[in-house]
């Protein structure tokens, strides 16, 4: 026995990559869930990455990274 504590879910061991791992400081953050800003990004399909970033930034007031990756992940599920 090391000391380390042990997952003790299947979830507590799963560690979440990617933009995602953004969503559970996005939702505390600005208090919206991400749905809510996947909703808003389809109004904006066509766009370009960085100008769908630039407009969550200026209309709502989202941090760089916080925008990013709620891009990033949009696109990216568009795509499969």
């Amino acid at each position: 026995m090391t000391g380390k504590t042990q997952p003790t879910t299947v979830a507590d061991s799963v560690k979440v990559k990617g933009p995602a791992s953004y969503f559970p400081s996005i939702e505390k953050t600005y208090g919206q869930p991400i749905a809510h800003w996947l909703t808003l990004l389809q109004g904006l399909e066509g766009k370009k990455h960085m100008e769908m970033v630039a407009w969550l930034k200026r209309e709502h007031q989202l941090g760089h990274g916080h925008a990013n990756a709620l891009v990033a992940y949009f696109i990216n599920e568009k795509s499969r």
